[in-house]
């Protein structure tokens, strides 16, 4: 043991001594002086040189002296012989003082171990700190080796001076490394194809038009799936089962789910482009559970418009494209479905709130209206959940405030959760956002809560609801409510007032019919008229003050155009909602804006409202900073206290969104 410590103690200088007396040597002949004076350093050297290695040992020794504590030869042997490399290392200048077999074998430097600084060979681990936290487990990388270090702190003595040292043992972690890898590439990712307009592309040609575009589309499919690997197996009409793993499903990924944009090139007789919407469930511990979460992915795919990809793993969802213009895909079947559902569940409930999303617009009260009218009809009083000084429909509050029917019924958040019993009933309209309704106690108290909302669905939202009534295709939450009441009242049964606010509520959002509007829209719009909505009374519940028109300008001067056709405008001020909303209308007049994002201070933080022609998905845009809301019309609050941090991470978020555009 002595002669093996010995070996690792001493540097190997033979071959420099060697070329030195050879040196002399050759000198001796014409040079005899000189070459007794170089002999005479030589021989110097060599006395220093053994003086320093006898010095080295002894201090190794001492040193294993003290970690052994003076234990017998067997403990010290065992020491020297662990199997886990080892080096002990002085932490202020990162010398090596000593180093087992292992460690030099795992450095690769076999006998020239102690040559080495410890510190070049792991440059990027601090002995320091490892000397204080003791066993921290750092990982490293050394000769192509994984490891993790763990180290045990102490003090030598040499000539009454103490050197803090640090015993390092590392612990090679290649091989479960790369298993681990293997394990994660090679998980099961169940993945769900949907073609999402199955019926539009059927509905016309003949048999054999129809045979076509199937066949285009599973050859497109199994195309892909060939270069991709995976294994695609049709289950119903329009669905496809996708099993693959990690690695595979990470190709889908970097080629940004290039199927969707495949299957989109295949086009109908009548001009329809097919269009598939992918849902997967990923790092799942069996395929039952990866099923399951892509079902709730399709699901989550299918309300957000369809045409993209989502994927759910064990923190949230993942989305992918959703960029195309969607078209509307809606029947009446639906609809009178779900307003004998709501109705049942208004008739069986002994309490009945509404509540919309936090500031509430004019839509989010206009269909608040239309569910109290519903109420009313089944001999229920509903009851508003609103801030009556915190929302954007004040005039509209005001008016409905006045009338007899309306007594009572705007309550706050607080008087609603203390007032709520079992068995109530919560209407939720124009949101599916848990985080942003009105009274998030409200909503975790009441067991039994109705959904009713026309935004793209985000990755959080209400979940286990006994209704959910959402159509991402509908232009507002006021035309839905529209549309139920179709089926449960009468038109003399609504109030005019109630007519009015919902027919304010789909102004608001199609900004006077000129965006997001289908057929059923204008049915709804005609529906209200006939039931006494007066069009002067909602004009004049858009219309704003002077004050209110000089800061929407203000803001509009500071706008800037970000890839030729968004404008963006910061006001560092703080600015009504409201007018930050119609800010973000009045850009969308300028030539050559596609969309538009206005950013403001709102009270402890920076809120956005973004509009958009269609072309451009808002929606997409503002996620990334936790905004919502839908492709033409969206919106978020951000915890910052500046408007320029937001705004560099707009820019980003544009960037991103244009990168992801399909070429």
């Amino acid at each position: 043991m002595h002669k093996k410590l010995s070996r690792l103690m001493q540097p190997n200088l033979a071959p420099y001594f060697l070329c030195l007396v050879l040196f002399i040597l050759v000198t001796a002949r014409d040079l005899p002086w000189v070459a007794a004076a170089e002999a005479v350093a030589l021989a110097a050297l060599l006395v220093l040189y053994q003086r320093q290695s006898r010095l080295r040992r002894r201090r190794a020794a001492r040193f294993i002296d003290d970690l052994t504590g003076g234990t017998d030869s067997v403990s010290r042997n065992t020491m020297l012989r662990t199997p886990l490399p080892v080096a002990v290392v002085r932490v202020e200048d990162g010398e090596m003082i000593w180093a087992n077999e292992g460690f030099a074998e795992l450095s690769g430097l076999g006998d020239e171990v102690l040559d080495a600084r410890f510190a070049d060979l792991l440059p990027g681990l601090d002995l320091r700190r490892l000397a204080e936290d003791g066993s921290a487990g750092a990982p490293v990388e050394l000769n192509g080796r994984s490891c993790q270090v763990y180290s045990a702190a102490g003090r030598t003595e040499e000539r009454a001076v103490q050197e803090a040292v640090v015993t390092a043992y590392f612990v090679d972690v290649t091989e479960a490394r790369d298993l681990k890898a293997l394990y994660e590439a090679s998980r099961p990712v169940v993945s769900i194809f949907v073609l999402d307009n199955y019926e539009e592309l059927m509905k016309a040609g003949g048999d054999a038009a129809k045979s076509s575009i199937q066949a285009q589309i599973d050859e497109r499919l199994g195309d892909w799936v060939t270069g991709n690997g995976g294994l695609l197996r049709k289950y119903n009409r329009d669905r496809y089962l996708f099993l693959c793993d990690e690695r595979c499903f990470q190709r889908m990924v970097e080629d940004k789910f290039a199927v969707l944009d495949s299957v989109r090139q295949v086009v109908s007789e009548d001009g329809v482009n097919a269009t598939l919407s992918i849902g997967a469930g990923r790092e799942c511990g069996s395929y039952e559970e990866s099923f399951r979460w892509a079902e709730k992915s399709i699901e989550m795919a299918l309300s957000r418009g369809g045409d993209q990809a989502v994927v759910k793993d064990r923190l949230d969802f993942q989305f992918y494209g959703g960029r195309s213009k969607s078209t509307e895909k809606r029947t009446k079947v639906k609809s009178r479905v779900m307003s004998k559902a709501l109705g049942d569940l208004i008739g069986d409930a002994g309490q009945v709130y509404v509540m919309g999303h936090e500031y509430a617009d004019m839509d989010a009260v206009g269909a608040a209206a239309g569910i109290c009218c519903i109420a009313r009809k089944r001999g229920k009083k509903a009851q508003i959940v609103i801030d009556l000084e915190g929302n954007n429909a004040r005039p509209m509050v005001r008016k409905l405030s006045s009338l007899p029917e309306y007594e009572g019924v705007f309550v706050s958040g607080p008087d609603a959760f203390l007032h709520a019993q079992p068995g109530a009933l919560l209407v939720v309209v124009d949101t599916t956002r848990p985080d942003m309704v009105e009274s998030r106690q409200l909503l975790d108290a009441c067991n039994r809560v109705a959904v009713i909302d026309h935004h793209r669905r985000a990755s959080t939202y209400i979940e286990n609801a006994a209704l959910n009534f959402h159509e991402p295709y509908a232009s507002s939450a006021s035309e839905l409510v529209t549309e139920l009441l179709q089926y449960l009242v009468e038109p003399q049964d609504l109030l005019q007032e109630e007519a009015g606010a919902l027919l304010a509520g789909i102004v608001l959002d199609t900004k006077n019919f000129m965006m997001r509007t289908g057929g059923r829209t204008f049915e709804a719009a005609a529906y209200l008229r006939r039931a006494g909505a007066d069009t002067a009374e909602v004009r004049r519940y858009f219309q704003s003050d002077l004050p209110s028109m000089i800061q929407r300008y203000d803001i509009i001067r500071t706008a800037k155009m970000v890839h030729g056709d968004i404008a963006v405008a910061v006001a560092e001020k703080e600015v009504p909602r409201v007018t930050a909303a119609k800010a973000a209308d009045d850009l969308m007049g300028l030539e050559g804006v596609q969309a538009s994002v206005v950013l403001y201070r709102q009270g402890d933080g920076v809120s956005m409202s973004g509009r958009s022609q269609g072309e451009i998905n808002v929606q997409l845009i503002l996620e990334p900073l936790g905004g919502g809301g839908n492709s033409t019309a969206a919106g978020g609050h951000v915890m910052e206290s500046s408007p320029e941090t937001v705004y560099r991470r707009l820019l980003a978020s544009i960037d991103a969104y244009y990168e992801q555009l399909p070429t």
